[in-house]
């Protein structure tokens, strides 16, 4: 019987080359693969830059005036 740490130890590495070598055959997944990578990069990178600027940047000097503010927006009553 094998000890506890190798017997996890061994799923893991079975776990690992069952996504390899399923990775390694594929045809159609690679591109579909690259087709999910550009989507989130435009998702996160592109779209982040134009449509969420930062506003504490523009609107104030220094962190603690940035700290100050957003204080006074978390604990104010509503």
């Amino acid at each position: 019987m094998l000890p506890m740490e190798t017997k996890i130890i061994h799923f893991f590495r079975s776990v690992y080359f069952l996504y390899y070598d399923g990775f390694i055959n594929m045809k159609v997944g690679k591109t579909l693969w690259l087709l999910i990578a550009i989507k989130l990069f435009v998702m996160f990178a592109i779209l982040k830059w134009l449509f969420f600027p930062d506003v504490l940047q523009e609107r104030f000097d220094n962190d603690a005036q940035r700290g100050q503010y957003i204080l006074q927006q978390l604990t104010q009553e509503k």
